[in-house]
């Protein structure tokens, strides 16, 4: 199928997303820090609190329930009202919430802080995905989800080292180390949702850093996408959630995030025992070692299947990488070839989600998009809750402390068959269309 290309449309598109991605990408590397900092603070945390390993992961792992069970409502509600006040709402009290892990002295309190942190963060990544479907036409789409999960591999670049930083002040104005951590790392957030007020546009038309050309010439490209979608896709919330495509798609980020957190809530404690150390800055160093390449990955393998046109392609080869990279990471025996393994294991889980919102994001448009993204993240999320609790109950029941890691990299291939079976003939007609405009 030939394309022509608007040049146009790739100019005003190139200057939304220099505008737009760098902030959201600010955004998400907070959040990610937010909810992911946890395993930094592991060792000292349960010392100081009496928390068990089994509580642990139940509290690490329950933030993904909260999440789950307000995913919908949250962007239904930022649908209705714009993604610059809802998004200032989610990072403003998901900051504050965040702090609030310095107040945990319990099991209870743990469960209860974890809880309400994924309640205030709910909403969140739907809801960037949701707003990216109203300023980037789906040509690009791609490469910019790529670019917004930049944010993933850059909370732990950067926010390893700050983070094991923050545990070495232990004892500064009578706080532990961790409760700096989450007291600094959570006004942080706050503070970037204050400013999301005041620099976000809820849509093209209302962007006052574009000319009237420009706003008509990136609406138009989004209308003519969202009219395909009205023609193919589901046309409200309820047909969007119980859409069999959606659920299907739900089915396979729920395996990806399962990769995710069953890696990222252990990958400091992991890396400490690699090298025989406590968590601090040198471990908090070498921990950023797989981000690294997972930010290269993320940047060009959605840029090569959208050259080629292979999302569902590109996304089984990559998640079959991953899933290798988990299991060597600990059958290698050489701590070396462990980190070197756990780089092709975070480079795969990242880059590999890119790809995946391709499918729903080129097949759901309005109310229909909010709901059914937000659905889709939403059953995903629980993959998040489960990892840590099934590594758990893997290593007690196979009496191994591999077992857990070699659990995930059996249902990550499962994930990598799942995109098989995906059609890719929309993106391609939405494609040629939105470059065409």
């Amino acid at each position: 199928m030939t394309i022509s290309i608007n040049p146009e449309l790739e100019r005003v598109t190139g200057k939304a997303i220099r505008r737009l991605v760098p902030f959201l990408l600010l955004m998400y590397v907070l959040a990610f820090l937010d909810r992911a900092n946890i395993g930094f603070a592991q060792q000292a945390f349960q010392i100081d609190t009496g928390v068990s390993n089994a509580a642990y992961a139940f509290g690490a792992g329950i933030f993904f329930i909260g999440y789950a069970l307000f995913e919908v409502p949250s962007n239904l509600i930022m649908h209705r009202v714009g993604a610059r006040i809802w998004m200032c709402r989610i990072m403003v009290t998901w900051g504050l919430v965040s702090a609030a892990l310095m107040f945990v002295t319990s099991e209870t309190s743990f469960y209860t802080v974890r809880f309400l942190l994924g309640v205030a963060e709910a909403g969140f990544f739907p809801g960037v995905i949701y707003f990216l479907t109203k300023w980037i036409p789906v040509h690009a789409r791609t490469r910019v989800i790529g670019m917004f999960y930049f944010g993933a591999p850059l909370a732990f670049i950067f926010g390893s080292p700050l983070s094991g930083l923050l545990l070495e002040v232990n004892g500064a104005f009578g706080l532990k180390g961790w409760q700096w951590m989450f007291l600094i790392e959570g006004l942080l957030a706050t503070v970037v949702g204050v400013w999301a007020f005041w620099y976000l546009d809820n849509r093209p038309e209302d962007a006052s850093w574009l000319t009237s050309a420009e706003r008509a010439t990136l609406a138009g490209a989004i209308a003519i996408e969202d009219q395909y979608k009205s023609a193919h896709g589901p046309r409200g919330v309820l047909s969007a959630l119980s859409s069999g495509r959606v659920l299907f798609l739900s089915v396979i980020y729920f395996i990806i995030q399962m990769s995710v957190y069953g890696v990222v809530f252990y990958l400091p404690t992991q890396v400490a025992m690699l090298l025989g150390k406590k968590v601090g800055l040198e471990v908090g160093l070498v921990t950023a070692i797989p981000w690294v390449c997972a930010l290269a990955a993320t940047y060009f393998i959605p840029r090569l299947a959208e050259r080629r046109q292979q999302y569902a392609g590109m996304a089984c080869a990559t998640l079959v990488v991953c899933a290798a990279g988990i299991a060597l990471s600990v059958a290698s025996g050489s701590p070396m070839l462990s980190l070197v393994a756990l780089c092709f294991a975070a480079a795969g889980f990242i880059a590999v989600q890119p790809l995946f919102w391709t499918f729903p994001s080129a097949y759901l448009g309005g109310a229909a998009a909010a709901g059914g993204i937000a659905l889709i993240n939403s059953i995903g999320s629980l993959g998040g809750f489960f990892a840590p609790n099934v590594k758990t109950w893997a290593e007690k029941a196979f009496e191994s402390p591999s077992a857990g890691l070699y659990l995930l990299a059996g249902t990550t291939l499962i994930g990598a068959v799942l995109f098989l079976t995906l059609r890719q003939r929309a993106c391609r007609v939405l494609v040629a269309a939105s470059r065409s405009a």
